[in-house]
């Protein structure tokens, strides 16, 4: 059980407006691999041409070394959870659960043992004899997994199955997601729209746009050093500044307004001419300081933890958002001027024109 997957120059089309150009990916054996993008960007396109559930008009697909391009959908031991967990009304939670063992036509005692195994790996057991109406989204969902994972597939794939839960639920379900992936061991594609969710659960992550994988890599890549502004702004929150980035005397400034320019060592040190740049602060990258950017503090919001605070620059008036630790003292008043420094080996700078990235430290497996 559990194979890695490779795609090769994918082409899905629809008519004449082509949704997936020239796409290659290599999943690796166990991994719990994340699709991630918007809606319409390809990526459940993507995930059902390896499915089967969608025709394929260029490339190959690979499981191993077999390839997969004209193998029924049913003979790929594949597992599909889906967003509506798709079980089935009139079976009960042990049968549900059951069902592909018997389409196996596996023998009572082998459907009995192995479905027990997965009622307890999935906590759900004590439901075993419940129909699906009297159970929560959540035991839903888990009775959906159990069913996909029982018949021992090579592949888990998984698209969307958290958007109908409540908040608590997704973070309660991803959790169990994580966990059983791990001690299953099984190569596990995951298609989601939510950066959050997909950076909990991921070992490594593809950010797609418009049919186009962006960036590849793990969750703490793809948010400390994105390959451009699109996955910058996509993972995360962040402010998007316009600057200017100097070369003198063998180094690099960068002038974020007329009044702030700092040094700055985390550009590539290929970049030897002046140029216009835009550069992305994430709001813990801002800090209050003595000596910076002047701005003035409009509102904020008090959660725990953190307060955020929403500012405008006093020169250029553009609004941007900060994250502070929250202190015992009091939260800083609306209309107060502070002044603003940033942690510059954290902020990543992008060309103004194409938007990559100019930082080093990128690391893209595409």
């Amino acid at each position: 059980m559990s194979v890695n997957i490779k795609i090769r120059n994918a082409v899905k089309k629809y008519g004449n407006n082509t949704i997936i150009q020239d796409l290659s990916l290599d999943i690796k054996k166990g991994e719990l691999f994340t699709l991630l993008g918007p809606s319409g960007c390809g990526k459940t396109t993507l995930l059902r041409m390896i499915a089967g559930f969608n025709s394929i008009e260029g490339g190959d697909f690979y499981f191993e070394t077999t390839k997969i391009n004209d193998i029924d959908p049913g003979k790929r031991n594949i597992g599909m959870v889906f967003q509506n967990y798709a079980i089935f009304p009139h079976l009960s939670v042990k049968d549900n659960v059951a069902f592909g063992l018997k389409n196996r036509k596996l023998s009572k005692d082998k459907i009995e043992k192995d479905t027990d195994t997965f009622l307890k790996l999935m906590q759900i057991d004590v439901f075993k004899d419940r129909m699906p109406d009297r159970l929560s989204g959540g035991q839903q969902q888990r009775v959906a997994l159990a069913r996909a994972l029982v018949i021992k597939p090579d592949v888990l794939l998984m698209d969307e199955p958290l958007s109908n839960l409540d908040a608590k639920l997704r973070v309660e379900m991803r959790t169990a997601i994580k966990d059983i992936q791990k001690e299953v061991g099984i190569t596990t594609v995951y298609v989601t729209h939510d950066q959050e969710e997909a950076m909990a659960i991921s070992d490594r992550i593809a950010v797609m746009k418009h049919g186009v994988i962006q960036h590849i890599g793990t969750p703490k890549n793809l948010y400390q050093r994105p390959a451009n502004l699109f996955v910058a702004t996509f993972i995360g929150r962040t402010n998007v500044v316009n600057a200017t980035l100097l070369y003198q005397n063998h180094k690099h400034y960068l002038k974020l307004t007329d009044s702030y320019e700092v040094e700055i060592d985390t550009i590539n040190p290929t970049i030897t001419k002046n140029q216009e740049v835009k550069v992305s602060i994430r709001p813990e990258e801002f800090y209050i300081s003595d000596e910076g950017i002047e701005a003035v503090v409009d509102s904020s919001v008090f959660l725990g933890l953190n307060t955020h605070y929403f500012i405008h620059l006093k020169e250029t008036n553009q609004k941007i958002e900060v994250i502070q630790e929250s202190s015992i003292n009091n939260i800083i008043e609306n209309g107060t001027t502070i002044k603003l420094a940033i942690k510059k080996e954290k902020i990543n700078v992008f060309d103004a024109h194409d938007e990559q990235s100019l930082t080093v430290g990128v690391e893209n497996e595409k």
